[in-house]
């Protein structure tokens, strides 16, 4: 009999845990009312043929909502990346000369769309953490400057970040801050020190989004703040560090305090207007994001997220509520009497109702007729082995802050499955409602007159449509593999330095060069 109670006292606890994960999935992939309320629809492939073929034949374009051309200096920190490099398109696009567009980045510019529109766009490859190397490429001559008498004005878009969804140790907070905070700080004392009036900083709609339990107790039936609605509500803020879903969201919204707060400060050539937009949950599109063109280059995507509902950003979008906030700073520095808006943020979305994960999924797996799939994984068992890696994670960076030789002996966590920590269900796994009311009011009441021309279904049309054609380049594919749940982040923080060198190494140009080259 003994051996009847030994196998009992194993058997037990596996029926019981196996238990417990099959209760608290039923809880987490429940779609409550209130997020049903807001996105009652679900996608179908009948829905994902129908579209394509109207997409064909009355294909969308945000040209009609591109401010037109100022006649401006542009120095776009991150202009060589994704979001920054369609804001440098929609600046070609509407007439802004080339000669008179600055990309400062980490990396050289490999996307193909920038390299063929981008000719004479200067490039610089800087470290927005070292001031020096940021002083220097704002301070730098431009192209044919003797033929301008007087230069045009500067505004200065900032893009730039270090995302690592993945930390939430105050320990591992510098590895954030260097970039997010330093990097931004750095740029706003360079844009004073030239003499730039306007600045646009790319803030993150995460930066609202709590923290929450996702093991619940058998009494409970949802997580707190399960459902979300973000808005520019300060209320919404996490007031300690806890609170934020990670080191990033932290980091992001120190920076955009230090953006909004320099608005009004004396420039060089007069006083900076700065202005922040924060993109809700998940910008996509083509040139190389880290979210659906992920999942369409890994095509094998495990995930266990299919039934949350959240706002998505496609990326032409997002790019032009940048434009029309740097639209609303000149026109308030240039006495018009609409209220002046300077020193704030507008959270912006899709058009449209919110999708749930799964819709996106469907809709991929139709467009690449099953090569792009989704297998279904248990969301608790993924969170019990996160803790796991989270824990493995952040005590050898423990061990390594307090110089213990052993840590020597303890593998590092490098590849993709680093994401797979608690922080990131706290990005994923809630449903996230982002409210964009206020940015798209007209300017006479205070907002962008921001509307978007692409629904997310649109956009991921898009990019689907983008990727068959080959835009997106094999340099750019290296860069964004990771995993399906949030967004290639290890391989493409790699890539940044990788990128570099494979480039210089080819071609043998030096850092500072045209796009075009």
């Amino acid at each position: 009999m003994a051996w009847f109670w030994v196998l009992g006292s194993i058997l037990l606890p596996i029926a019981l845990l196996a238990l417990y994960i099959r209760l608290n999935d039923h809880r987490l992939t429940a779609i409550p009312a209130r997020a049903l309320a807001v996105s009652p629809t679900r996608c179908t492939p009948e829905d994902v043929h129908r579209d394509a073929e109207k997409f064909l034949q009355e294909p969308v374009s945000i040209t009609d909502q591109i401010p037109p051309k100022t006649g401006r200096r542009y120095i776009v920190v991150g202009g060589a990346g994704f979001l920054g490099g369609w804001i440098v398109i929609q600046l070609l696009e509407r007439g802004e000369d080339p000669r008179l567009i600055r990309v400062l980045d980490i990396r050289a510019p490999v996307r193909h769309d920038l390299k063929t529109r981008g000719k004479h766009v200067q490039f610089m490859q800087v470290d927005v953490s070292d001031e020096a190397a940021v002083n220097a490429a704002f301070n730098a001559p431009w192209p044919d400057q003797n033929d301008y008498d007087p230069l045009p004005e500067i505004t200065v878009f900032h893009t730039a970040a270090n995302i690592r969804f993945f930390e939430k140790s105050e320990l591992l907070l510098p590895n954030s801050a260097k970039v997010n905070v330093t990097g931004t700080q750095n740029v706003l004392n360079a844009a004073r020190a030239i003499g730039a009036t306007a600045m646009v900083y790319t803030s993150s709609g995460s930066v609202s989004v709590r923290s929450t339990r996702f093991l619940l107790w058998p009494w409970e039936t949802e997580p707190a703040s399960f459902v979300q609605g973000i808005n520019e509500d300060e209320a919404l803020i996490p007031k300690r560090h806890s609170q934020f879903f990670s080191n990033y969201a932290a980091t992001k919204m120190d920076a955009e305090r230090r953006v909004r707060a320099a608005d009004k400060t004396p420039s060089r050539n007069g006083v900076l207007r700065t202005g922040c937009i924060r993109p809700g949950n998940g910008i996509f599109g083509p040139g190389g994001d880290m979210l659906c063109g992920a999942y369409l280059v890994r095509r094998v995507n495990p995930t266990w997220i299919n039934h949350v509902v959240q706002n998505f950003v496609y990326v032409e979008n997002a790019a032009v509520a940048h434009l029309l906030y740097e639209q609303r700073l000149i026109e308030g520095s240039n006495g018009s009497k609409n209220p002046d808006i300077g020193g704030q943020t507008f959270v912006i979305a899709d058009p449209g109702p919110p999708p749930t994960y799964g819709d996106v999924y469907l809709t991929l797996s139709t467009l690449t007729e099953g090569e792009c799939t989704f297998p279904q994984m248990s969301p608790t068992f993924m969170i019990l082995f996160s803790h796991f890696i989270s824990f493995c994670y952040v005590s050898r960076a423990w061990l390594v802050a307090r110089g213990y030789s052993i840590a020597k002996r303890v593998p590092a966590i490098t590849s993709d499955i680093v994401n797979l920590q608690p922080s990131i269900f706290n990005l994923v796994n809630v449903h996230l409602i982002f409210d964009d009311s206020r940015a798209r009011l007209p300017p006479e009441k205070g907002g962008l007159g921001y509307k978007g021309a692409w629904t997310t279904f649109e956009g991921l049309h898009k990019t689907c449509a983008e990727h068959k054609m080959g835009e997106m380049r094999s340099e750019q594919r290296s860069d964004v593999a990771g995993v399906s749940f949030g967004f290639g982040l290890v391989k493409a923080q790699k890539g940044v330095g990788s990128v570099s060198a494979k480039i210089a190494e080819k071609t043998g140009l030096d850092p500072v060069q045209v796009l075009a080259s």
